[in-house]
């Protein structure tokens, strides 16, 4: 056996702390495709086909121990899970043999041959060996069947048939002791009850090569298995979850993006070598397919190693995986995104450059890892120390200038395009110093014209009948009026088809601070006579009204329970896309595919703010208030652009069929490689600097305001280009954390849900299962900050929990059930506020609507 050796490669630098040779053994035979184990102190290797080689990880200077037993070459090799006795069991044609590490070390330092206990014989070529977490039982992969081994008494407790193919690899469940599940080479995994010697369920073939794989993890209670293709499965294990797949990730593309990401941010700090050559140089491509070997699982603790990194998000719930594939992976079943990628030929002193197969094993006493791989072409086996944050320090990103955060960290500096907004005041005066100043004015005029003479015929006669102006021409040829009653009729008609009644008593009654997640149907509505679509749903800040936005050109209001007359805005002369209350609650703004912008009074349905289509290049995607209702922030074409605005609020009856407000650009930033903005985001309910937008070359930008220029970019965020970005907007009846603020929810059509963290621009979890294959389904907050609820096309709404990777939802406890949302769900608002009290004695109700032009409210 070679001496240890500390690596280094092509560049220097910080790279010789990532990995160092620990040892370096050569065989008479060649062993590429065997189990290979390691365990905290200890890892273990055939050596010369039928013997067992065990080598201390923690104190090499100890005697390396050779056992021998076999006569045939071991093909696998597996620890048992307690400390004490620390077992360790072989597998060969021959024999399955268990041993005592104590026991036969004791014996080697005293001169004699160590044995081993014998469980089995003749069992055939056997690929897998697993121990229960108790130790008591065995389980044998031989052929196409699962044998379990008692330990004590040595006898065969079952067998389980069933597999098409020979079984390549198993585990047992943690949490259930009594589960193992088996992958073999027909393509498809088991779960069996090895107690009972029963089949639980039986996957669909998934994929076009042979399952060589598998790792279970306990935390985030998911199944992992890969092929030998380098693709990844992950199911979820949880109860009532029926074994639903998670996500199929393909390690290629992934190890691609993930240089890719990394070298258009700047340079890593790994060697040239250690990067995996373009699929577009001739003969590249087929280089990177061609030596995928078939993966090798194991946990991977993170925890030490982000916790100073990546935030809370990360550093208390993170799990991942170390894949073993043309080098060692480290994957995070959080976001499925891949952490860190070492390749073995980066590093020139390695003995090994390309691997047959590996085991690898987290070290919790100083946090680095134990791995120990075989020579695919050759007799090599080499033991490798990986020191983990070395690795994610020479692979993140580059930091920030400043580190960003929603919640403004200075003032806002004399050349922000914010300081334009704050030096005019407010947006819109007190009616009362409009009226003063009016009647200052009006003391020239006639005396007809005069506020205080009644006889005049201005001041008793109501709105709707002295002067009405036709504002939606386009409409159908109808007036206001008639749209209005159209919309009354529908309201009477459409009675709610599942009422559980007490919609307004569950307002009032106490309920619980952290409330369940909704699962009962409060009240349907349709709101268009000719199923139009309901584009857009928003709450207002108090929770009382409810805004809507709908395909026929129409903005409704109504109140928070569906109840009573809707409130009707009309003017745009196409599908309503955005609403958006201010955060007083007095005005709303609307934004139409007819390329119009416009703010109206929630209070008397008038419009008080026009901004027509020679104002902006293209039509208007998004539009918000901003910075507490000083500004409007808007997204055209591959610009955002913020506006100041002035509504006069003096009631001139002359001229109150005219907008009576006044707007002017106050900042245009244009996106990087002037690309289409998609969606918009930033928070109005305090005075926050930046704004989130999303392009549509699959890309999130982060604007500062305050210095009014781009922040950061981050390229791929999604596989499509994102169609929605939901803040976090916490609610004025709830208190979150400070540090909740800076999360922010992203979704793409048929690429799920990714949940962000602003300080540290990367994806912390990923939200996958809802069906959004076609539909652009939508995604909100709730106001405690705990869930992300989603609409999808299964006609179904999927809370998502914040701290688990994934959360399903069964048929039985969806918001919305199967049989009473006939349509996809196209957009989803969760109510900031639960009602006319405090927010902890009353019940949330969150709204969605569906594709054909029906409200739906969901209280808890």
């Amino acid at each position: 056996m070679e001496e240890p050796q500390q690596t280094s490669s092509t560049d220097g630098g910080c790279v010789g702390d990532i990995i160092i040779e620990k040892f370096l053994v050569e065989s008479k035979v060649s062993t590429p495709h065997v189990q290979l184990a390691c365990s905290m102190r200890h890892c273990a290797f055939p050596l010369h086909g039928n013997e067992l080689c065990i080598w201390n990880t923690e104190d090499p200077s100890q005697q390396l121990l050779v056992l021998r037993g076999h006569h045939q070459p071991i093909s696998a090799v597996a620890f048992g899970n307690t400390a004490t006795p620390l077992l360790i069991c072989s597998a060969s044609p021959d024999y399955v043999v268990m041993w005592s590490l104590d026991e036969c070390r004791e014996k080697a330092l005293e001169g004699l041959i160590p044995r081993g206990t014998v469980l089995g014989t003749l069992l055939g070529k056997v690929l897998c060996l697993r121990f229960s977490p108790d130790d008591s039982v065995v389980a044998v992969c031989a052929g196409n069947k699962i044998l379990m081994l008692d330990t004590e008494s040595r006898s065969t407790l079952a067998e389980l048939e069933g597999p098409q193919g020979p079984v390549t690899a198993a585990a047992f469940c943690a949490w259930q002791a009594h589960v193992l599940i088996s992958v073999s080479e027909d393509r498809s995994f088991k779960v069996w009850d090895h107690r009972m010697g029963s089949l639980i369920y039986n996957s669909p073939v998934l994929a076009a090569s042979p399952l060589v794989s598998l790792a279970i993890d306990a935390g985030s209670e998911q199944l992992v298995t890969g092929c030998a293709e380098g693709q990844l499965w992950v199911f979820s294990l949880v109860d009532r979850h029926h074994y639903r797949c998670v996500t199929r990730v393909d390690l290629r593309k992934k190890t691609e993006s993930f240089f890719t990401r990394r070298l258009e941010s700047g340079p890593s700090g790994l060697p040239e070598e250690s990067r995996p050559p373009s699929a577009d140089e001739p003969g590249k491509g087929d280089e990177i397919r061609a030596t995928l070997p078939a993966p090798g699982l194991a946990h991977c603790d993170l925890v030490l190693s982000l916790s100073s990194e990546c935030g809370p998000v990360s550093s208390g719930n993170a799990s991942c995986l170390w894949v073993g594939i043309a080098g060692l992976l480290m994957f995070n079943l959080a976001n499925f995104e891949l952490e860190a990628v070492l390749r073995y030929k980066g590093f020139r002193n390695l003995s090994i450059q390309v691997a047959g197969s590996c085991a690898v094993m987290s070290k919790t006493s100083d946090g680095k890892a134990f791995c120990v791989l075989t020579s695919m072409f050759g007799n090599k086996i080499a033991g490798l120390e990986v020191n983990p944050a070395a690795l994610l320090r020479c692979q993140r990103r580059p930091a920030l200038g400043t580190r960003l955060s929603a919640l403004p960290s200075c003032c806002v500096l004399p050349t922000s395009p914010l300081h334009f907004g704050i030096g005019e005041g407010s947006s819109a005066k007190p009616a009362r110093h409009k009226q003063s100043a009016a009647r200052s004015v009006a003391k020239d005029q006639p005396l007809v014209f005069h506020s205080k003479v009644r006889s005049s015929g201005y001041m008793s006669a109501p709105h709707a009948t002295v002067f009405s102006p036709k504002t939606n021409s386009k409409n159908d040829c109808k007036r206001p009026s008639e749209g209005r009653s159209r919309c009354e009729w529908h309201a009477r008609s459409c009675a709610p088809e599942v009422s559980l009644g007490g919609l307004e008593k569950a307002y009032r009654k106490e309920s619980p601070v952290q409330n369940p997640v909704p699962t009962r149907l409060g009240r349907r509505l349709a709101v268009a006579e000719g199923r139009a679509a309901v584009r857009c749903v928003q709450f207002s800040g108090d929770g009382r009204r409810l805004a809507c936005g709908s395909a026929n050109h129409l903005a409704l209001v109504f109140d928070a329970d569906l109840t009573g007359t809707p409130a009707v805005f009309t003017g745009h002369d196409g599908a309503v896309n955005s609403v958006c209350w201010s955060h007083d609650g007095r005005w709303l703004l609307s934004a139409s595919q007819d390329g119009a912008l416009r703010v109206w009074s929630a209070r008397r349905t008038e419009l008080v703010l026009c901004l027509g289509k020679d104002t902006f290049p293209q039509p208007v995607q998004a539009a918000q208030f901003y910075y507490i209702d000083t500004f409007i922030l808007l997204s055209s074409g591959p610009e955002v652009q913020l506006l100041t605005y002035r509504i006069d609020t003096c009631k001139d009856e002359m001229r109150r069929h005219k907008p009576r407000g006044r707007c002017r650009a106050a900042a245009r930033l244009p996106t990087t490689g002037a690309v289409q903005v998609t969606s918009l985001s930033a928070v109005n309910a305090l005075h926050s600097h930046l704004v989130l937008t999303a392009g549509r070359n699959r890309t999130l930008e982060v604007f500062d305001l305050n210095v009014g220029r781009s922040a950061a970019v981050i390229v791929g965020a999604h596989s499509r280009p994102v169609h929605q970005i939901c803040q976090n907007m916490g609610s004025s009846f709830t208190t979150q954390p400070s540090q909740l603020y800076n999360l922010f929810a992203t979704t793409a059509v048929g690429d799920g849900i990714r949940l962000w963290d602003l300080r540290t621009l990367r994806c912390e979890r990923r939200f996958e299962g809802h069906s959004s294959r076609c539909y652009p389904c939508g995604i909100a907050f709730s106001p405690c900050g705990r869930y992300v609820a989603s609409g999808a096309e299964d006609r179904h709404v999927l809370p998502a929990c914040r701290g688990a990777a994934v959360q399903w939802s069964s048929p039985g406890n969806c918001l919305v059930p199967a049989c009473d949302a006939p349509k996809p769900l196209f957009s989803l608002q969760l109510r900031r506020s639960p009602g006319f009290l405090p927010a902890h004695k009353l019940a949330p109700v969150s709204s969605t609507c569906l594709i054909d032009g029906i409200l739906i409210t969901v209280p808890c």
